[in-house]
């Protein structure tokens, strides 16, 4: 019984990572070992507080979710999101501001008494104070929903450390996780060193 050759003759055999698994290994477990000790470095310079509550562990499992880019395009574009977020957010609180004013310029240019004035004045304080808090309250708790999306997001990644979570300790974690993800996107990793 003859054996058929796995590659035929005229094929071309790729070369790099596919071709040498041993090498891809050995590329994977140079690079996981680059992450781990730049991820434990990170981690000393926390609070001892925080050192506490993130393990060698997370760590590690964070390092291995990092070994495919992947993760740092997603973190890359939360970040995006939340920073288009948060000046839109912006943007609709200073549109509250600035509507605010003009009613106090509307009412000025209408009133002539100054005791009047000065009631109104007074009135409209209170009342553009309550709807100030009302949006604002309105403002964090679509903040809110963006922590939970991106937690999320982060979760179905499949990145340790992160669900979905209102516990301000774990949310303040889950930052801590997410500037080292993006503190070790901006480090090159050198293959062939």
């Amino acid at each position: 019984m003859e054996s058929t050759p796995i590659v035929e003759e005229n094929t071309e055999i790729p070369t790099g990572n596919i071709a040498d698994p041993f090498s891809n290994q050995e590329y994977l477990q140079r690079k996981l070992y680059f992450l781990l000790e730049h991820l434990k470095k990170m981690h000393n310079d926390l609070p001892e507080q925080y050192q506490m509550r993130i393990s060698y562990d997370l760590l590690a499992g964070l390092a291995n979710s990092l070994l495919n880019d992947t993760i740092f395009e997603i973190v890359k574009g939360l970040m995006e999101i939340q920073h288009v977020t948060e000046a839109h957010l912006m943007q609709v609180r200073e549109k509250v501001e600035n509507d605010h004013q003009l009613e106090v310029k509307q009412w000025e240019a209408k009133i002539q008494d100054p005791e009047e004035l000065e009631h109104i004045v007074a009135l409209m304080k209170i009342k553009h104070g309550k709807n100030m808090k009302e949006t604002d309250m309105k403002l964090v708790l679509h903040l809110d929903q963006k922590v939970k999306d991106q937690q999320s997001t982060l979760e179905k990644a499949g990145v340790p450390g992160f669900y979905v979570t209102d516990n301000p300790k774990e949310i303040k974690i889950q930052m801590y996780l997410l500037d080292f993800i993006l503190r070790l996107s901006r480090i090159k990793f050198e293959s062939n060193k």
